[in-house]
């Protein structure tokens, strides 16, 4: 989506529709004031209203509640509410007039991403009748910023929206994708696809031959079961600075049956999403070496099916994992975390000063919070304040739970070191990240668990489908530790 910021009259736009929000007991733009249908304009949160003025002929007003709440995130789900009318209309090209609020950078970025997000929609495999049109699509989005705007700020803040909502997108298409089109190998494609893109970004894939040889158990033992073979990705950013090197791991299960401890059918269709994490990371690395952020960033991602056969690895059967740790893997269902282990022991191993996991890791955090919040297990203070900063600024929030000698004690194995799933059913999603926290040694990690929020997340510019969570985390934690 072309997207440009500038000052100057209404009547000079050339739009298909102009957007302008409005606050409760607020004054609507002088230049919409006498237009048709003004004094039906309500100004409460997510309220529309459809205006006739001159020029443009269409405008749409937002309601946006009250002032002293206007926030990015109140901006991202106004434009997602006017993005979703505008393909009603069959608008192509938007105006938004910048509303007054006093942080202008941060809402034009909340218009930018919930426009490009609001907008999304998956229909690869759509067919279309003879003759009938296709859905129109948003392609430009013009951002009216008032005369004393600093408007240099507000470009940089909107160029930078756009290249993270793009890249969360791209996310999302990935994990739409049904899982006999992505494969680990498609996967893998991808990755070469990034890199081929960008100059300062370079790509290793290891095949099952070659992950067996260095002796990465938990992948090897999780993808045994499947006729599709495992890859193991790994993308290098040479952003420089002066910063630690960043790690970011994601979990790429493309299907997730259960293996052996086979899930309910019901629902299991959802499982081609079990590779969010993966996506999300991979397309992070895109944004983050397009916005050429300087910063050093390894990019590892385990993936695999975990599908049921003769070969598949059966409850009891013991692994070595990269680290040389034995487990006992009790339920094959537990296999994210067996993948994962392998992962950030050699992201370490490769450099990596910091390192952040995704993974759509546990059934329990959606018990636990939902769909708003993503839970965090770090075993790094300050790490886990700059995840949850991120989060609040990107508003992919995060909420950290806590990590305890007795929790680790449920990780410990009968006859193996570690066991990937404990006989009581106590903190699972604790207990998942305890396990992980096993193959990173003394680096800062912080494993970020987003089962609950990675689809049917239900908010305005996500929808209830994929929501490529994680991308604009990332993207904004990288910033941050470029810029430090």
């Amino acid at each position: 989506m072309k997207v440009e910021v500038r000052t100057g009259e209404v009547a000079d736009l050339d739009a298909d529709l102009l957007l302008a929000g409005l606050y409760e007991d607020g004054e609507l733009p002088a230049e919409l004031a006498s237009a048709a249908g003004a004094a039906d304009a309500k100004g409460g949160l997510k309220k529309l209203s459809l205006l006739h003025p001159e020029r443009p002929s269409r405008a749409l007003v937002v309601g946006l509640g009250k002032r002293a709440e206007m926030n990015a995130e109140r901006a991202r789900v106004a434009a997602a509410l006017a993005a979703k009318e505008a393909a009603r209309l069959q608008a192509t090209s938007l105006a938004w007039l910048l509303p007054e609020a006093d942080l202008s950078a941060a809402v034009a970025e909340g218009l930018v991403t919930g426009t490009i997000l609001g907008s999304y929609r998956f229909d690869r495999f759509l067919s279309t009748e003879p003759g009938e049109p296709a859905p129109a699509k948003i392609e430009s989005l013009l951002l009216l910023a008032g005369a004393g705007e600093t408007e240099d700020a507000i470009a940089a803040s909107a160029e930078a929206a756009r290249i993270g909502a793009e890249a969360q997108n791209r996310a999302r298409d990935l994990q739409s994708l049904p899982s006999n089109i992505a494969t680990p190998s498609y996967l893998a494609r991808h990755a070469r696809s990034i890199a081929s893109f960008h100059d300062r970004v370079t790509v290793e894939v290891l095949g099952p031959a070659e992950i067996a040889a260095k002796e990465m158990g938990g992948l090897v033992a999780v993808s045994q079961g499947s006729d599709e073979e495992p890859r193991l990705i790994v993308l290098r950013y040479a952003g420089g600075g002066s910063g630690p090197t960043l790690g970011l791991v994601g979990k790429g299960v493309t299907f997730d049956t259960g293996g052996i401890s086979i899930k309910p059918s019901a629902g299991m269709h959802e499982m081609k999403m079990d590779m969010s994490g993966a996506a999300a990371v991979l397309e992070a690395v895109s944004a983050i070496a397009e916005l050429g952020l300087d910063i050093d960033l390894i990019a590892v991602v385990p993936s695999t099916e975990n599908m049921p056969s003769g070969k598949a690895i059966k409850p009891g059967d013991v692994i070595t994992q990269y680290n040389g740790k034995t487990v006992e893997v009790n339920n094959t269902d537990a296999e994210g975390r067996l993948i994962l282990a392998d992962a950030l022991a050699y992201a370490v191993e490769l450099g990596a000063e910091r390192v952040v996991d995704l993974a759509t890791l546990t059934g329990a955090v959606l018990i636990a919070l939902g769909s708003t919040y993503a839970a965090v297990i770090s075993n790094d203070d300050d790490l886990a304040g700059a995840v949850a900063e991120a989060g609040e600024r990107s508003g992919e929030l995060t909420w950290r739970l806590p990590l305890h000698p007795e929790y680790k004690d449920l990780t410990k194995g009968t006859v193996a070191d570690l066991t990937n799933v404990s006989a009581k059913r106590k903190a699972g999603t604790i207990y998942a990240g305890s396990f992980l926290e096993e193959f990173v040694g003394e680096t800062p990690w912080a494993h970020i668990d987003i089962a609950g929020t990675a689809w049917d997340v239900g908010r305005e510019y996500t929808g209830n489908d994929a929501s490529g969570f994680g991308v604009r985390l990332l993207v904004d934690l990288a910033g941050e530790m470029a810029a430090s």
